[in-house]
C-alpha cells in the first residue's frame, strides 16, 4: 500500500502525485516548474519558504535568476486567481520567502498498486532535473573483511555523482535513513526517481560489488554491474566503482528519460524531457538529426531560459555543422557554437558538459592550446566524463601528443563502451597509430571506428586515408568512395580545417593521401 497525497483549498484539488490541479471539474493545465511549486509550498505551507528552498526544489539548484522566480509565482497566482496585491494563497514575505496561506485540506489516501504496475503512486512524476538516491550497500556472507565498507561505498558514489550537475543526489543523512527498505518505498520517500542499491559480498579473501539502477516509476531494473576481485583490493575496487557507475549513469539514465519523453508525448514535455529527446538526436552527427536536435534543443531554453546544458546541446549542434561542414557558412555556425557554449558557462561554469562545449568551439578555429585549457577543465570538473576524456584525446592527437592521446582515448573506452561517440573514440585511436606511423595498426582500427553505427563521413575518409598510408588502394578507395556518398561537399580543404593536425610531418603525409585520393 503506497499513500497518495492530496490537498483542497477554497474549491481547488491538487494531486502532489499527478501533478495535477483541478478546480471543481475542470482540471487546470499548468506548467510541471508550476506544479513543483505549488507542491512545495503546499507541502511547507506551516512555514516560510526561503529563495534558496525553492531553487533546489523547483529549478534543481541552477543558477537562476529573481526575474525567473517571480515569473514562475505570477504564474501560479494567475491559475489560482490570484495576484500580488491581494495574495489570497500565495504571500511574499520581502527578504525571507513564500508562503502558501490559504486554508488547506490535506487528505492522505491508500492506493493498492500491483507489483507490475507501471504507475506507482507518490512516486515522483518524470518531468524535472532527473533525481536519485544512492541507499547504504548491504553485506552478505560471513563477517566482513572490511567493517564499514557497504556505507562507504555509497558515501563514494554520493560524492561522485554529485560531479555530473545534471542529476539531483540526495544527501546521505537523508538516503541513508531509508537503508533496507524496497526502492519503490525509498523513493517516495525520498521523492527521487531513480535508486541505486549495492550488495558486497566477502568470502575467502574474496570481495564481490554488485550494484543495480532502479527506475522506481516502473520498478523496472535499467542497469547493473559487477566489481570483484582480491579483498587486499579494496581500494582498487572503490577507485573503478567511482569512475564507472557515474560514467553509466551519464548514458542510461538520459538514455531512461529520453524513452520517458516518447511515452508522454511532445505536447507535454518539460524543459528537461526537450533536452534528452535533442541528446538521442544530437549524437547521430547528420543534418536531419541536428536540426531535430536543435529544435529540441531551442525548446528547452524557451521553457526554461537559464538551462545551461540546452545552450550547451545548442553549441554541440552548431560544433557538428561547422565540423562536418553541413551549412554553407562556417564562420555562422562557429560563431554559434561559441556564443551558446559561452551562455552554458555563464549560466553553470561547473558543469562540465558546457566546458566541454566550450572547449570545443575552439577546435573549430585551430586554437587546440585553449581548446585542451577548457576541456582539462571539463574533465577535472568531472573525472569520469567519457566524452570530455575521449575530446582531449583528439586534441591532444591532433597537437602532436599521441602517446597521451592512446591514454585518454582508451579510459574514455574503458569509461563508456556503449557510448553514442564510440565510433569518434575508435577513429581517435585509429589517429594516435597514424600519427606514430604505425600504419596497418591504424587501418584497423579506422576500420572498426567506420563500420560502427553512427560514424559520419569524416570517419570513413580517416579510414581512406589509413588505407592509403598502409599502401592499400583497393580499401582506400573504398571508403572515399563511403565518404562521398555521405557528404558529397567533402573535400581536403574542409578535412584539414576539421582537423588542424600540428605535426608537418604528419599533415604532410595526410595531404598527400586526400590529393591522391582525388579531394
Amino acid at each position: 500500500m503506497l499513500e497518495n497525497m492530496l490537498y483542497r483549498f477554497e474549491g481547488f484539488e491538487f494531486d502532489v502525485a499527478l501533478g495535477c490541479l483541478r478546480h471543481g471539474s475542470a482540471e487546470i493545465r499548468a506548467e510541471p516548474q508550476v506544479c513543483a511549486l505549488l507542491a512545495l509550498l503546499l507541502s511547507h505551507r506551516d512555514r516560510i519558504v526561503a529563495k534558496d528552498e525553492l531553487i533546489d526544489a523547483v529549478f534543481g539548484g541552477r543558477a537562476i535568476s529573481d526575474a525567473t522566480i517571480s515569473s514562475r509565482i505570477m504564474s501560479l497566482r494567475k491559475l489560482l486567481g490570484d495576484d500580488a496585491r491581494s495574495q489570497r494563497f500565495i504571500r511574499t514575505v520581502h527578504g525571507r520567502g513564500f508562503r502558501f496561506v490559504a486554508a488547506t485540506e490535506r487528505v492522505e489516501r491508500s492506493v493498492t498498486c500491483d507489483t507490475g504496475s507501471q504507475q506507482r503512486a507518490g512516486l515522483e512524476p518524470a518531468v524535472g532535473r532527473p533525481s536519485i538516491a544512492i541507499l547504504p550497500f548491504r553485506h552478505l556472507g560471513a563477517r566482513p573483511h572490511h567493517p564499514g565498507l557497504s556505507h562507504a561505498l555509497a558515501h563514494d558514489l554520493i560524492a561522485a555523482l554529485c560531479r555530473l550537475r545534471w542529476l539531483r543526489v540526495t544527501a546521505r543523512g537523508s538516503s541513508f535513513r531509508v537503508g533496507g527498505l524496497d526502492p519503490a518505498e525509498a523513493a517516495r520517500r525520498l521523492a527521487v526517481r531513480y535508486i541505486l542499491t549495492g550488495v558486497v559480498e566477502s568470502a575467502q579473501r574474496r570481495l564481490v560489488v554488485a550494484v543495480e539502477l532502479t527506475d522506481c516509476s516502473s520498478g523496472e531494473v535499467i542497469w547493473a554491474d559487477r566489481f570483484a576481485g582480491s579483498a587486499d583490493d579494496m581500494f582498487a575496487i572503490r577507485e573503478a566503482m567511482t569512475a564507472r557507475v557515474p560514467a553509466a549513469l551519464d548514458l542510461r539514465i538520459p538514455l531512461n528519460e529520453a524513452a520517458h519523453a516518447r511515452r508522454s508525448g511532445t505536447e507535454q514535455i518539460d524543459a528537461w524531457l526537450a533536452f534528452h529527446l535533442g541528446l538521442q538526436h544530437m549524437h547521430r552527427f547528420n543534418a536531419s538529426d541536428g536540426q531535430a536536435a536543435g529544435d529540441l534543443f531551442r525548446r528547452a531554453i524557451t521553457l526554461d531560459p537559464s538551462f545551461a546544458r540546452a545552450h550547451a546541446g545548442l553549441s554541440f549542434v552548431h560544433f557538428q555543422n561547422a565540423f562536418l561542414q553541413e551549412s554553407g557558412d562556417r564562420a555562422q555556425e562557429t560563431d554559434c557554437a561559441r556564443r551558446h557554449a559561452e551562455q552554458a558557462v555563464h549560466l553553470d561554469p561547473l558543469d562540465p558538459f558546457a566546458n566541454f562545449a566550450m572547449g570545443r568551439t575552439f577546435w573549430l578555429s585551430g586554437d587546440l592550446d585553449t581548446s585542451a585549457d577548457w576541456l582539462r577543465r571539463s574533465t577535472s570538473l568531472s573525472p569520469s566524463f567519457a566524452q570530455g576524456i575521449y575530446a582531449l584525446a583528439w586534441n591532444e592527437t591532433v597537437a602532436g601528443n599521441a602517446a597521451a592521446g592512446r591514454e585518454h582515448v582508451d579510459l574514455a573506452m574503458q569509461l563508456s563502451p556503449l557510448d553514442p561517440m564510440h565510433y569518434a573514440m575508435l577513429g581517435v585511436r585509429a589517429l594516435t597509430h597514424l600519427a606514430a606511423g604505425e600504419d596497418a595498426e591504424g587501418l584497423m582500427w579506422a576500420e572498426r571506428a567506420a563500420r560502427t553505427p553512427g560514424a559520419h563521413a569524416m570517419i570513413s575518409l580517416v579510414a581512406a586515408i589509413a588505407a592509403a598510408l598502409a599502401g592499400n588502394g583497393l580499401v582506400a578507395r573504398h571508403w572515399a568512395t563511403h565518404a562521398r556518398r555521405h557528404s558529397p561537399s567533402i573535400s581536403r580543404s574542409a578535412f584539414l580545417k576539421s582537423f588542424p593536425i600540428r605535426n608537418l610531418r604528419f599533415q604532410r603525409r595526410v595531404t598527400d593521401c586526400l590529393t591522391q585520393l582525388n579531394f
